[in-house]
């Protein structure tokens, strides 16, 4: 999991819960809990959350007054017909490996 995956898990887990302990984090995604303080200041930065002090080392939980939908989902880029024409014209005289890696390509851009 990279941390950006891990940071959207965390807010998924703030929106559902309204607040969690750096501990639940710690433990949920096997991170040390200066991994766990440096995400909630990255998450700060988009979204309306606060740490909380506490007996059991704290958390961070959903800001008085706001709340968090749904995350949005990013909408997948893709090429239009006449892009998608011009690439496979500029690829036709293509053999071997290059053909493989455009086809490759293709096969992760193209509708």
């Amino acid at each position: 999991m990279t941390p950006t995956e891990r940071r959207e898990a965390e807010i998924e887990i703030i929106r559902q819960k309204k607040q969690v302990t750096y501990s639940y984090f710690m433990q949920e995604f096997g991170v040390s809990r200066e991994t766990v303080r440096n995400d909630t200041i990255k998450l700060m930065c988009s979204y309306p959350i606060e740490t909380v002090r506490g007996r059991y080392g704290g958390g961070v939980r959903i800001c008085p007054g706001y709340t968090l939908g749904p995350l949005p989902k990013p909408k997948a880029k893709t090429f239009n017909p006449e892009q998608l024409a011009l690439i496979l014209e500029l690829g036709a005289p293509l053999t071997g490996h290059k053909l493989d890696v455009f086809n490759s390509i293709l096969s992760d851009f193209a509708p």
